[in-house]
């Protein structure tokens, strides 16, 4: 496991959890408003965290953590995040993923040993404009639309959410992304925040009344919609 960062504690990454989250190096996407652009365009080699330090530090909290958030970065990109996650199942702790959801053969299979607990799946745009939002131009959406699908079908327990940035996301991409995911669990419009580590600096955040406007288009189709970090 390539992991570049550790926050020992948090009480908002996983619901419901106090949980610690790891952060993953790589990605397969460049969106330009990532917030954590160096794990993505200049991984740091020297900043590498060994495997066994983040377990003995899981092993010393176990009573105090109940999870742990894997996130990145895109974490399905490591090639041995399955034998990672069975040694933090076998320390007792639940475990959530964060994904971009292109790869939903990885999904699937960690779903499928019991090495998930839930998972959080970004929803970059509307389908139509997924390839100018993740800076990949003619992006094939396949592998996210079987990845929409199989969390809609109770595989795990899961949420989908998006990270709303002015430059990206219109009201009539909103109707959109309420239309494709009816039906959802869980869904989040999260308000942008420049973390100044961005691929793409320069970027802005909406409103709260905006932010409200746009939550109530996604509502006609998910009435259990939220926002997430807007004040």
């Amino acid at each position: 496991m390539n992991i570049q960062g550790l926050q020992k504690l948090t009480l908002l990454d996983y619901p419901e959890k106090v949980a610690c989250t790891i952060f993953t190096a790589g990605c397969n996407f460049r969106c330009p408003f990532c917030h954590n652009a160096s794990l993505v365009t200049h991984v740091d080699p020297d900043n590498h965290i060994p495997e066994e330090e983040v377990l003995a530090f899981l092993q010393k909290r176990k009573g105090v953590l109940d999870g742990v958030c894997i996130t990145g970065g895109e974490p399905l990109l490591q090639p041995d995040l399955a034998a990672f996650m069975e040694k933090v199942k076998a320390l007792g702790y639940s475990v959530k993923l964060d994904t971009n959801g292109s790869n939903i053969g990885r999904l699937r299979q960690l779903v499928e040993q019991n090495l998930v607990d839930y998972v959080a799946m970004d929803i970059k745009n509307a389908p139509n404009k997924y390839g100018e939002t993740i800076g990949i131009k003619e992006y094939n959406l396949e592998n996210i639309l079987q990845s929409v699908d199989y969390l809609k079908s109770g595989a795990v327990s899961y949420e989908f959410r998006t990270t709303v940035v002015r430059e990206f996301h219109k009201r009539e991409d909103f109707a959109a992304i309420g239309r494709w995911l009816k039906g959802a669990e869980r869904y989040y419009l999260q308000g942008f925040v420049d973390s100044g580590d961005l691929i793409r600096p320069g970027l802005r955040a909406y409103t709260k009344e905006i932010m409200e406007q746009a939550l109530e288009i996604v509502k006609r189709n998910i009435p259990g919609a939220e926002l997430r970090g807007v004040e």
